[in-house]
């Protein structure tokens, strides 16, 4: 009796001391445990900042909860050794991987970012750019702030993949930010993917001291001609003839921006209604929930907690003011060579980086406070959405060189 007693008590202390062992609360106290403390206080900062004040929440939302779940000891969410080295390590994958690791294949193979711009093509009226050609220039001419701190970030130290990938946050194109970092530098996923959509909900707080600053009150009232009318067949053959040129030219940008055409085009030919809601709606909300999830997931306590993050997100804001300063000069410049009734608002120039529609918004708002009676927006919608097909180009340029 008294060995079967001894017995059970044993059996029960072991099974206790195993169970407290499995805890999450054990597991903070082993290995890298403030680590993940400090994680789940960042993940739950951004929760506050998605809720509280609305920065960007329906993508940060979701990273910060993929960042809460990834840290959360024992989860077993997601492994990042079976993605180490930049590669999936499809010999130990089924063993070990849990939800998060099988989601984040969408963003491994470029899956997320793509279909995204789908929608977004849907979303997208290309009016203002066709009718206003000269917009492709500026939308150019704000990814100058892309390969500035591409050379910057290297001269710094970062390796030639990583500085491209800091460099795409001066696009301020979430999905193109995304889609590079994962071929080129999956290792700094999350913090880019954080730092570029952190600074597109900044658009407003970023943009205008840069453009009160480089233009003078007399270029900020100059009004401009109205926008012609732009015809549907001119719609339609757009996004075709662009998705040709693009392919023909740079076949590396051809997944983003032939994703971003198919949308439009969905959008424009007025044949496939159904298609062109659904992927504007519930194909934009499911990959979103995805994708948020999956890469907040890669903000790790080893990969987010060191000096180079912080250097990504000074690197980062600096590449936004850079393609915001490009915009505004090159418009001023464009300025020295149009009669007066073509001048250009250099304000609209600061509408090329890709945060659509706030960064057109931005320059309405500062233009209005020139001279209330000017109207911008559709104005700015133009180098606005140059540069969404401008950051996806760069996006391009960047893997054919370092891909």
């Amino acid at each position: 009796m008294w060995s079967a007693l001894t017995s059970g008590s044993n059996f029960v202390l072991e099974s206790l001391e195993t169970f407290v062992e499995s805890t999450g609360v054990a597991g903070l106290f082993a290995n890298m445990g403030w680590g993940s403390l400090v994680m789940i206080c960042v993940a739950f900062f951004l929760l506050y900042l998605a809720i509280k004040h609305k920065f960007e929440p329906l993508l940060l939302l979701t990273i910060a909860f993929g960042m809460l779940l990834t840290n959360l000891p024992g989860a077993n969410l997601y492994h990042t050794e079976l993605f180490a080295g930049g590669h999936v390590h499809w010999d130990i994958f089924v063993a070990q991987a849990g939800l998060l690791d099988y989601l984040y294949l969408g963003v491994k193979l470029g899956i997320y970012p793509c279909l995204i711009f789908v929608g977004v093509g849907a979303m997208t009226d290309f009016g203002p750019l066709i009718a206003n050609p000269k917009s492709f220039l500026l939308g150019a001419a704000a990814q100058i702030g892309i390969f500035l701190t591409f050379i910057g970030a290297y001269a710094l130290g970062f390796s030639p993949e990583e500085a491209g990938s800091i460099g795409i946050i001066g696009g301020a194109d979430g999905p193109t930010s995304i889609y590079l970092t994962a071929i080129l530098a999956p290792e700094l996923l999350g913090p880019i993917a954080v730092a570029a959509y952190s600074y597109m909900a900044l658009v407003p707080v970023i943009q205008p001291p840069i453009m009160r600053a480089l233009t003078t009150e007399k270029e900020r009232k100059i009004k401009m001609r109205q926008l012609r009318p732009v015809s549907k067949t001119e719609k339609i053959l757009f996004p075709l003839i662009i998705t040709v040129i693009i392919a023909l030219l740079l076949p590396s940008a051809t997944p983003l921006v032939g994703c971003l055409m198919l949308g439009n085009l969905m959008k424009e030919c007025g044949v496939v209604d159904r298609l062109s809601k659904t992927v504007q709606n519930e194909l934009m909300n499911i990959v979103v929930i995805f994708l948020g999830l999956t890469v907040g997931a890669t903000a790790t306590a080893e990969a987010f907690l060191n000096p180079r993050t912080l250097f990504i997100l000074v690197l980062g804001v600096i590449a936004f003011g850079m393609g915001t300063a490009g915009g505004v000069l090159l418009a001023k410049v464009m300025n020295f060579f149009s009669k007066d009734e073509n001048k250009i608002n250099p304000l609209i120039g600061s509408a090329g980086v890709s945060a659509v529609p706030m960064a057109a918004r931005v320059s309405q708002t500062e233009g209005q406070k020139a001279d209330p009676s000017n109207f911008l927006l559709m104005h700015a919608m133009g180098p606005n959405v140059a540069g969404v097909v401008g950051s996806a180009v760069a996006a391009g340029i960047l893997l054919s060189f370092l891909g």
